[in-house]
């Protein structure tokens, strides 16, 4: 990899890094923004859920989008629009100026991401280069979250508007270095075909409902009856979906790149092991902040310690993968992150930070570990030409893996809480939230093991005539 090479390489990975840190830097500024803007519970949700429902709902569509329009076109356009509206959410002064802002924030991800790893795959050939280059981009995507947690208690101590102002800034730098840098490497050899226009409508609709009843479940108990017609309504329309897409002569989505086990166990795993460390992090999130009484930047201190993945995962990572593997690498990675969540299981009330230190540590080696080979395994088998798609799939499931972490882990905290008004989630409560990440990871170690047991994964997705004939 010469210099040029890293420079693509580094502009990408601040991107990811972006939007990692964009993420975690608005949850510990959330008791700021509420006690500023007078926010009720439900709205202060709604900021959160918003972002899950636009990336959640526009991903697939983004992904698609990478592939027929072009990579660099879709990165870089959607790259300004996430830095407006990160701006406009700094200014926000009441609530549905925050929920707007995140909602179209959340799109600009979902369409940004996907294009941002085809351009990484499209600019280093399969092999050494390749699997380096994603391991320099995984690490840094997954420091990103461990990183904001800290960078948000400091901007979120001098004014929580920071939050807002600071991925402006660096979005800005992104975007200038991106403009001179960055060449689409496929712009000759994108598929034939226009977009699937009922298919895009069906599929975002189904998403959009699908994100929206994970969040319902948060609030376990209210509104059952809605919350199953929502999630009734949104897998309708995947039905409707899987229908537009057998009878489309350029599908959005298509439905022989589902044939492959090896890609399906992938996004599972990756929906399971993202989501047991959104429901761990939020869990752990409320036992210091709620319970001990921590700062947010106390508390994005405690867990600065499982950034060490953005060390190894580009150095020690791609090493092992060579070695061993993609998926023994990722099965190692989602079993330490089951030993990371049992350690935390017995917490007390007076424990110390060096009872807290070895889950932190073991989490921050499954994070080097799965990140990595869960986004080599994404595009390994895929045909280049839809590598944007993989994308899509990819980060569909880890937000909705993400929502559903939160939700799962609330409910049942909530579930086992006082019914005291006024009491919150005492250490009980915590306790049997700090199940559901260990009963997440679990079966993420269950599904990825059945494909140490069937080997190396056989390249079987290529895309058919009608996709690869533009080349």
């Amino acid at each position: 990899m010469d210099g040029r090479a890293w420079s693509v390489l580094l502009v990408l990975c601040g991107a990811i890094f972006l939007e990692g840190i964009d993420v975690a830097m608005l949850n510990v500024a959330l008791p700021a923004i509420r006690a500023d803007l007078g926010l009720s519970t439900g709205t202060l949700s709604g900021v959160v859920s918003a972002y899950v429902l636009g990336y959640g709902g526009f991903m697939l569509l983004g992904g698609r989008a990478a592939d027929l329009l072009g990579r660099r076109r879709m990165f870089l356009l959607w790259l300004v629009v996430f830095l407006v509206f990160s701006g406009l959410g700094g200014f926000a002064t009441e609530g549905w100026m925050l929920l707007v802002a995140r909602f179209v924030t959340g799109v600009a991800a979902a369409f940004m991401a996907p294009a941002g790893l085809a351009l990484v795959t499209g600019a280093f050939p399969e092999g050494p280069q390749r699997t380096r280059a994603l391991g320099v981009y995984a690490g840094t995507a997954a420091g990103g979250f461990s990183l904001g947690l800290v960078a948000g208690g400091l901007l979120a101590s001098v004014g929580w508007r920071w939050v807002f102002f600071a991925p402006v800034i660096l979005a800005a730098v992104i975007l200038v270095a991106a403009v001179v840098l960055i060449r689409d490497t496929t712009e000759d050899a994108r598929p034939e075909g226009g977009f699937d226009i009922a298919g895009a409508l069906s599929v975002t609709g189904a998403m959009l409902l699908l994100a929206y009843g994970v969040v319902r479940l948060e609030h376990a108990g209210e509104g059952v009856g809605t919350t199953a017609a929502v999630f009734a309504a949104g897998l309708a329309l995947v039905a409707v979906f899987v229908a537009i897409e057998r009878r489309s002569a350029n599908p959005l989505v298509r439905l022989g790149i589902l044939r492959s086990a090896a890609l399906v166990r992938t996004n599972l795993g990756a929906l399971l092991f993202l989501g047991s460390f959104a429901g761990f992090q939020f869990m752990v999130t409320l036992y210091l902040q709620e319970l001990r009484g921590w700062s947010a930047l106390q508390t994005g201190l405690a867990m600065l310690v499982v950034g060490v993945d953005t060390i190894l995962a580009p150095t020690l990572t791609p090493r092992l993968v060579d070695r061993f593997g993609n998926v023994r690498v990722l099965l190692g990675g989602i079993l330490s992150a089951v030993a990371a969540y049992a350690l935390f299981l017995p917490v007390a009330a007076d424990w110390t930070y060096a009872a807290m230190l070895p889950a932190m540590l073991l989490l921050g080696l499954a994070f080097s570990l799965a990140y990595g080979p869960l986004t080599m395994a994404a595009t390994e088998g895929v045909d280049e030409r839809e590598h944007g798609l993989a994308g899509g799939l990819l980060y569909t499931s880890i937000q909705l893996g993400t929502a559903l972490g939160i939700s799962a882990a609330t409910a049942v905290s909530v579930a086992a809480a006082d019914d005291t008004p006024g009491a919150g989630l005492g250490l009980e409560a915590i306790r049997a939230g700090l199940v559901v990440p260990v009963a997440f990871a679990v079966v993420a170690a269950i599904v990825t093991a059945f494909g140490v047991r069937r080997g190396p994964a056989v390249p079987a997705v290529t895309a058919p005539a009608s996709v690869t004939s533009a080349a």
